[in-house]
């Protein structure tokens, strides 16, 4: 069983459409050269999850993600420096992220946000942070993707603060049907991990239900968040294509139409090139 539980899950069959992973780190799932990379990106398009969106969290990540976007035409990349690493967030680091997210290559400016559940940044630097990112992304003109651990409402009130850009993604949603009433409400795109099909995330269940085609999006967040029934075992960007199915059945729709409604969504936010389906 301890063997079992550090192997990667089967890769599923293949997807009716193909879609885009959101959110994943494919540093932390161990890729370190372009070969690495583009072997985890031929296992996930296997699965029908064709495009993956690697995503930093502190500088070192930001720099590896940026060029790792440009080893592969699949990947793509967001930078920022995460919430519980903004304790020291200074000028030299934001004009380094500010570097790094106008690469052509960087598709979003994440993630970025708050974080109370973790103990590594006062809540004053996280929101000082959080208020530059939410400023970069809305001068770069790309979308903010966003960490919301434990904090959803000084997350709300800080966007209505300063003013949401243009697009706004929820990386990993976590709340509940009314918190996700408000982000669709406010025009705010959610997107589903593995966490959506564990079988106690009955609040989780109830978002992911009201969620209109056109505002969700789902993601791995690998190697974290492993879905059901691969729960606590490494994922990799080729686990979305469980988390598909699972959102359709949660959702009483078919597959395809769930997997087309996160490729077109994942296009039109991440302005990604248009594909069609398969």
């Amino acid at each position: 069983m301890g063997d079992q539980k550090r192997e990667l899950p089967p890769v599923p069959d293949r997807l009716p459409v193909s879609v885009v992973d959101a959110h994943t780190h494919l540093d932390a799932c161990g890729a370190v050269t372009a070969a690495d990379v583009t072997a985890m990106v031929d296992r996930a398009e296997r699965a029908g999850v064709a495009r993956v969106v690697t995503v930093a969290d502190d500088l070192a990540s930001a720099r590896w993600a940026a060029e790792a976007a440009t080893w592969d035409r699949r990947v793509w990349a967001a930078v920022a420096v995460h919430p519980t690493r903004t304790k020291e967030f200074g000028e030299a680091e934001r004009a380094e992220v500010e570097r790094l997210a106008a690469h052509d290559r960087v598709v979003a400016v994440g993630e970025t946000g708050l974080d109370y559940y973790w103990d590594y940044s006062p809540h004053d630097a996280q929101q000082e942070a959080f208020r530059w990112h939410i400023d970069l992304a809305k001068r770069l003109g790309k979308p903010l993707m966003i960490h919301d651990r434990e904090a959803h409402d000084d997350v709300l009130r800080i966007l209505a603060e300063e003013g949401a850009p243009n697009a706004v993604i929820f990386h990993c949603f976590s709340g509940d049907a009314e918190m996700a009433r408000k982000c669709v409400d406010a025009g705010f795109v959610l997107s589903f991990a593995g966490t959506v099909t564990f079988k106690n995330a009955k609040e989780l269940h109830e978002a992911a239900r009201l969620c209109p085609a056109g505002q969700y999006l789902v993601e791995t967040d690998a190697p974290f968040l492993t879905p059901h029934p691969f729960r606590g075992r490494p994922n990799e960007p080729f686990g979305a294509a469980y988390t598909v199915r699972h959102l359709a059945a949660l959702r009483g729709e078919a597959v395809h139409e769930v997997a087309e409604a996160v490729r077109t969504t994942a296009e039109r936010v991440y302005r990604l090139p248009s594909v069609t389906s398969g």
